[in-house]
Formats: C-alpha cells, structure tokens, sequence
C-alpha cells in the first residue's frame, strides 16, 4: 500500500469500535480508525454517517448525545457528497457485481473519493471492484499492507 492512499471506510467498523459486546472487533477498529485519524487517510460517505447514527441510537443503545458527537467528530474526515452521478455508479455496480444498492452506494462512494481499499466486512475480502479493493479490517492488520501502527494513547 503507498503512503497517499486512502481507505474508505463502511459503517460497521465505525460501529464496532463503540460497541462494548464485541471487544476484539471494538479493538481491531480503533486500530484501524486510529491510524486513519494521524495518517489522515480515512474517508467516508454521509450514507456511512447516517447509517452509523442510526445503528448506533437504535442497536448499540448509544446515548442520543454520545452518537451525535461521534457523528461530529467523523465530519473532520473527507466526505463524499451524495449526487445523482454517484447514484448511477451504485446502479452499475448493482447491475455488474450484483450488489444491493446500499451496498453499491458504499463502493461507488469509496471510487468517488479516489480510494484503493475499501475497509467492510460486507464483502468479500480481496475481492477487487474496478480500482478498488475490499480489505476485512478484522481479518488484517495496518502492518499487513505497510502501514505504521497507530500510536497508543
């Protein structure tokens, strides 16, 4: 992995490092996410945001408050605007990878922002959709694709 490229990032990572019923997965995201944080090479989607606060309030039981101060706190990243060009991707990729269109909205966002590596679970890990291929955070580590390890607080 070169040093400028960015990892876009799905929704359930963000969830997993709030969620206190899963502690590796929590430990593995924050891995990720604290990297992503120093090295700046995280990006997301408002879809990621909206999804995240939703599941976040709803499943996790997250107070109102702490969910939308995450939220806040994620709109430092860069973020991709919803249009109807990036629609149209997610329906060429429903149509030529027989995705879901949520889900085709998530790699279309990821092409969008120039991402190479697209960080989910909800994929197939190696699995390469044009110039982007999924990585399933919780299988691999940061060093794994030469990345320095995020710094422990």
């Amino acid at each position: 992995m070169n040093d400028d490229d960015s990892l876009f990032v799905d929704t359930n990572i963000l969830l997993y490092s709030v969620d206190s019923g899963s502690p590796k997965k929590r430990e593995q995201a924050w891995n990720w996410l604290t990297l992503f944080w120093e090295q700046r090479t995280g990006r997301l989607s408002w879809q990621v945001l909206h999804e995240f606060y939703a599941n976040a309030e709803r499943r996790l039981r997250l107070d109102r408050r702490e969910a939308r101060a995450i939220v806040e706190g994620y709109l430092r990243w860069s973020r991709v605007e919803m249009s109807f060009g990036l629609v149209q991707r997610a329906w060429h990729w429903m149509d030529q990878a027989q995705l879901a269109y949520w889900d085709g909205l998530i790699l279309a966002a990821a092409e969008q922002s120039g991402c190479a590596w697209l960080l989910s679970e909800d994929f197939q890990p190696g699995r390469r959709y044009g110039s982007v291929t999924v990585i399933n955070p919780l299988l691999k580590r940061p060093e794994e694709f030469g990345l320095k390890p995020a710094r422990r607080h």
